[in-house]
C-alpha cells in the first residue's frame, strides 16, 4: 500500500460517505413534516451539516477498516489455519447479530421483533457485499468480507445505536454501510489483486 493508493482510498471513501449521508439526510428530511417549510439558508445549512456528518462517518469507517486489516494481519500470523480463523469470524458474525437484537432490546418494553429489522438488513447487505467480493477476487474473500460488514460495522455503529432513535440509526448506518462496502470492494483493485479476466 503506497501513500498514493491510500490517498485514493481515503478521498473516494470520504466522497462515498458524504454522498450517502446527503441522500439519506434528504430522505429523512422529506419524511419529517416539521421540516416542510425551510428557507434557502436553512436548507444550505442542512446540506452542509449532512456532508460534514457523512465525512465524519466515513472517517470512522476508515479507522475501523484499517483496524480490521491490522487485526486480521496479526491473527493470520498467530493462527496459521485458515479454517480456524474462518470459524472464529463466523462465530463473531453470529454474536454481532444476536447482540444487535438482544442487547438493544433489554431496557425497552417493545417486542424483540422490531429490533430484528436492522440486523437482518445488515446481514443481507453483508451477504451481497461478500458475494460481490467473491466475484471480484475469489471464494477466500467471502467470510472475511461477511465478518467485516457485520461485526465491524456493528461496533462502528455503537454511537447511533445507543441513542435508540430510528432517524439517528439510519443517518449513521447508511453512510457506514456504503463506506465499508466501498472500502472492502475497492481494496483489491487498489492493491491490484483482482481476479484476472479469463
Amino acid at each position: 500500500m503506497t501513500l498514493r493508493k491510500w490517498f485514493y482510498l481515503f478521498w473516494t471513501t470520504l466522497v462515498v460517505g458524504a454522498v450517502a449521508a446527503l441522500i439519506i439526510g434528504f430522505i429523512l428530511q422529506a419524511s419529517d413534516q416539521k421540516l416542510g417549510m425551510l428557507t434557502g439558508k436553512e436548507i444550505g445549512f442542512n446540506v452542509l451539516t449532512m456532508l460534514l456528518g457523512g465525512a465524519m462517518i466515513s472517517a470512522l469507517s476508515q479507522m475501523g477498516f484499517f483496524a480490521y486489516l491490522i487485526v486480521r494481519f496479526i491473527t493470520m500470523g498467530m493462527i496459521r489455519s485458515k479454517w480456524v480463523t474462518n470459524v472464529i469470524q463466523i462465530i463473531c458474525v453470529v454474536i454481532a447479530f444476536i447482540d444487535l437484537i438482544y442487547l438493544r432490546n433489554v431496557d425497552t418494553e417493545e417486542g424483540w421483533i422490531s429490533y430484528t429489522v436492522l440486523p437482518v438488513i445488515l446481514l443481507i447487505v453483508a451477504f451481497l457485499t461478500a458475494w460481490w467480493k467473491v466475484k471480484l477476487t475469489n471464494s477466500n474473500g467471502f467470510i472475511p468480507t461477511l465478518f467485516f460488514m457485520t461485526a465491524v460495522t456493528a461496533i462502528e455503529a455503537v454511537p447511533a445505536l445507543r441513542i435508540n432513535s430510528g432517524a439517528s440509526t439510519l443517518f449513521m448506518m447508511v453512510p457506514l454501510l456504503a463506506c465499508n462496502a466501498w472500502q472492502i470492494l475497492i481494496l483489491s483493485k487498489v492493491l491490484k489483486t483482482n481476479k484476472e479476466p479469463l
